[in-house]
């Protein structure tokens, strides 16, 4: 079969596109995804150094406040743990000027390693002494936790006001001995 040149030509060409299509969908369309896929990667490890150093950076900080926070947690017995949750509120009350008329704790074990009392309180008085009531929670060194609130006004000037406020406090259990 004698083929002229333009035809040799063209078979040539349609050959080398055949060539270079296999050559994409085979070679060159994987290695680039590969090489996107590895930069990605090395982009996330990059930023995982980057906070590792931040977090070595700041180690004597975040130790010194695990420490403040760990020995500021409840007590390991429970009637003492809620006990002290107790005072905790009249402390607060107290100093706060509000009246709390009753608070109802709950325990929760959902891990192994902690506990938490999670105490529901109704609480009233005035704007200002609600506010000074939850400052005294916050400033307070007792590791505690405000879950939830909800403030009503308990007349119609507003100058009564109602919180029921959920508080959490936490107690790590001691870790078990290793042999």
């Amino acid at each position: 079969m004698n083929l002229n040149k333009r035809q040799q030509l063209l078979a040539i060409l349609a050959i080398v596109a055949v060539g270079l299509f296999i050559a994409d969908k085979l070679v060159f369309t994987p290695l680039t995804n590969s090489w996107k896929t590895r930069s990605d990667r090395i982009a996330k490890l990059k930023e995982q150094v980057r906070d590792g150093s931040e977090t070595l950076k700041r180690e004597r900080a975040l130790r010194e406040q695990w420490t403040m926070m760990s020995t500021n947690t409840l007590p390991s017995a429970k009637p003492e743990a809620e006990s002290q949750m107790l005072k905790a509120f009249e402390r607060w009350s107290q100093a706060g000027g509000v009246s709390v008329s009753s608070i109802r704790p709950q325990w929760k074990e959902a891990e192994d390693d902690y506990k938490t009392l999670e105490c529901r309180a109704d609480v009233a008085g005035s704007l200002s002494a609600i506010s000074r009531f939850l400052f005294q929670i916050e400033r307070d060194l007792m590791g505690v936790k405000v879950d939830s609130m909800e403030l009503s006004a308990r007349d119609n000037e507003g100058s009564q006001l109602a919180l029921v406020i959920q508080v959490s406090g936490l107690l790590l259990k001691s870790p078990k001995p290793t042999s």
